[in-house]
């Protein structure tokens, strides 16, 4: 197994149709074009190979969705000032949760890019979900 830190959204050096699994976790969320990085991801997994994606999602439960709102944008930017001396930093990790695609847009951009069999997991009541895809 081999493991590659790369810009997700440029793989040039990595041949097509060559991997197995691409995984990509808290990330994702980050890149600035995500369907260029999608495609990339397609291009690169072999027929079979599957892709997968951790990341920060929609609560789906009532009520816990208001105490996670509370808590992200009241205590987490807090945190960061108190044990980081920087709460900017935190206070863009909730905001860009927030900006990201729900779980199923974000299901939707998977199969754009290509992707077969898509599906998602949520974990927490949705504060997280894992994304799966397959290049068939």
């Amino acid at each position: 197994m081999k493991f590659l830190v790369a810009n997700a959204e440029n793989l040039e050096t990595l041949k097509n149709d060559d991997y197995d699994l691409y995984t990509i976790a808290f990330g994702i969320r980050n890149v600035t074009d995500r369907m260029k990085a999608l495609k990339e991801a397609h291009r690169i997994l072999r027929r079979g190979g599957r892709f997968m994606c951790l990341e920060f999602s929609e609560v789906q439960i009532p009520g816990l969705k208001q105490i996670y709102d509370f808590y992200s944008f009241n205590v987490i930017p807090g945190m960061g000032k108190l044990l980081a001396n920087d709460s900017e930093s935190y206070q863009y990790l909730v905001e860009s949760i927030r900006k990201f695609p729900k779980q199923t847009e974000f299901a939707a951009m998977i199969e754009d890019a290509g992707f077969k069999c898509v599906t998602y997991t949520n974990l927490t009541g949705g504060m997280v979900a894992i994304h799966s895809g397959f290049k068939i």
